[in-house]
């Protein structure tokens, strides 16, 4: 990637997106589809069958995901700067799949996944070694979730893939109201950094060589990867 030009540093800056807004949509479209269901089967006493009953868990989880990525874009949000460049909830074309965020900074560029497990702790668990093959895993809580950090490898690459060789491209999987011990906490995964909001935004004001890089990385990733 070339540095830019003062013309092209002068453009403005592509709206960095609204945190959380697709999933917001799909918990509203859910609650709203099983509130019309029930209210057409029920027509006299629907509003009372929604007032005693609570959402299924495949819609809570939606605005669950959302607070996540919506409390942790304000956060990032509050680390932007003209070197430190936000984009939230972008979509990947030809999927339904979407990044939470990326962060452009002067060291390279964040691939974030936002995560809400509240009061469960994330893990690290080694298999193998020695005589057998290493084998890293993701538990949190009493759950193996390696396919989290699956999912962030796939959008690095992806991220990666439209850059080049112009920034280097880190996944981080960001837990919000995890159970994290007072003392360490942090750890990889298979090359994606597994921590907090708070070990997280210190990350984008560190220094690096990429500084006249950003504007530019900013603008492409924007163009490819549209709000979701």
């Amino acid at each position: 990637m070339e540095t830019l030009s003062p013309a092209m540093e002068a453009e403005p800056a592509p709206a960095p997106g609204t945190a959380g807004a697709s999933a917001r949509r799909e918990f509203e479209r859910r609650q709203a589809r099983r509130e019309e269901r029930i209210r057409t089967k029920h027509p006299r006493l629907g509003g009372l069958i929604l007032a005693l009953s609570d959402d299924p868990q495949s819609t809570t989880a939606w605005n669950s995901g959302a607070l996540g990525e919506e409390r942790l874009g304000h956060g990032l949000d509050g680390c932007a700067s003209d070197t430190v460049r936000l984009l939230h909830d972008r979509r990947i074309p030809g999927t339904r799949a979407n990044i939470d965020h990326l962060a452009i900074t002067p060291a390279g560029v964040l691939v974030i996944d936002a995560k809400r497990y509240v009061g469960q702790r994330p893990a690290l668990v080694v298999e193998g070694g020695l005589l057998r093959p290493r084998i890293e895993k993701l538990k949190v809580g009493a759950r193996d979730q390696t396919k989290l950090v699956d999912g962030v490898l796939k959008q690095v690459e992806l991220v990666a893939g439209l850059l080049g060789d112009a920034l280097p491209v880190q996944g981080c999987l960001c837990f919000i109201e995890a159970d994290w011990p007072l003392i360490g906490g942090a750890f990889t995964v298979r090359g994606v950094d597994v921590l907090w909001p708070k070990k997280l935004y210190p990350r984008l004001a560190a220094a690096g060589p990429f500084d006249a890089s950003v504007a530019e990385a900013h603008a492409l990733l924007a163009a490819a990867l549209p709000p979701a």
